[in-house]
């Protein structure tokens, strides 16, 4: 099968020079790309000087993430997509476990790796971690990732499971998969973009695994600090518009009104802990989102699949009942 391995860069020479080499080294059964964002930096320059076995597609504009990938894999001829954050270190043999998945289970469309954290190297990362869920009022969490609780990886997620979402930190598709869902919804710019191809990926039936036997460093945050009221802004927004797009319509509308509350006492919050750009960013990702709302409301499917959540709210679980741990709240 061939394999692309495709780094989204925008003004990220520094990550390129750190973590480019070992992509190199460890995936020689793919072809690598450097899919550039319109930087003004030197990006480009140094991949050509110092890579020139990397192949680059240049996007005339910032497109974010989602609209970013999208640019690029046009251009691109794969039988696999790898999408993978520039800051990340991939390991000896990351591909191949992957690659079988592909091979001998033709309904698996989506896999991610094991991703740990780069800075702590026996816990896992946020982004993703052991692979990823939601509960029914668009909350990820993920197996070694709850909010902001981190686990030690000793094991407990090795394994080859099904999962909800896979991270856009590292990101394995079927390119066939990719063109059928139409890419990444561009609305989204960044943040929750693979969430909601995974669930469009799920309402048409395919599979989305986690394997334990790839394993992949995150740096995390190197794009858009976690501190960041516009990730916050993106976050809240982009929730809401998974879940319009994706709910059965049975629950569309009680699942939203919900989440808007939730996301009013999140916003309180932010108030009493001095935090008002981040208050500031729940106003604005809110009438945001009802500015967007019939345009994502048309794009729902016909027929919605139910989907069984692991947990009804994970917000109750982690804050009322003190569960920190996946096996805590599921």
């Amino acid at each position: 099968m061939k394999i692309a391995v495709v780094i989204l860069n925008w003004n990220g020479v520094k990550l390129l020079e750190q973590f480019l080499p070992s992509v190199i080294q460890f995936s020689p059964e793919a072809t690598i790309y450097v899919a550039d964002n319109a930087s003004t930096d030197e990006s480009v320059a140094f991949v050509k000087k110092n890579f020139p076995s990397v192949m680059i597609v240049q996007n005339k504009t910032n497109q974010g993430f989602a609209g970013g990938y999208n640019d690029a894999l046009h251009s691109i001829d794969a039988d696999i997509y790898a999408l993978v954050n520039s800051d990340i270190e991939v390991t000896n043999n990351w591909l191949k476990p992957i690659l079988e998945t592909f091979e001998f289970e033709t309904e698996t469309a989506i896999i991610q790796p094991k991703i740990l954290d780069f800075k702590k190297k026996n816990y896992f990362e946020y982004a993703g971690a052991a692979g990823g869920f939601i509960d029914q009022f668009g909350y990820p969490f993920c197996r070694g990732r709850i909010f902001d609780t981190l686990e030690k990886d000793n094991g407990q997620y090795n394994d080859k499971v099904d999962i909800f979402w896979a991270s856009g930190a590292c990101f394995f598709i079927r390119s066939t998969v990719y063109k059928e869902l139409k890419g990444f919804d561009e609305d989204f710019f960044a943040h929750q973009e693979e969430i909601d191809l995974c669930w469009r990926a799920i309402n048409k039936g395919y599979k989305i695994k986690y394997i334990s036997d790839s394993i992949v460093y995150h740096v995390g945050g190197a794009t858009l600090q976690q501190a960041n009221p516009q990730k916050t802004y993106l976050n809240f927004r982009n929730s809401l518009l998974m879940l319009t797009k994706n709910l059965p319509q049975n629950t569309l509308f009680q699942a939203l009104i919900i989440r808007m509350l939730l996301d009013g006492i999140a916003g309180i919050k932010f108030v009493f802990e001095g935090q008002f750009t981040h208050f500031w960013a729940v106003i604005r990702a809110h009438f945001s989102f009802y500015s967007l709302f019939l345009k994502n409301y048309k794009k729902r499917e016909k027929n919605q699949v139910k989907i069984y959540f692991k947990t009804r709210s994970v917000v109750f679980e982690y804050y009322v009942k003190n569960g920190t741990v996946f096996v805590d709240v599921i």
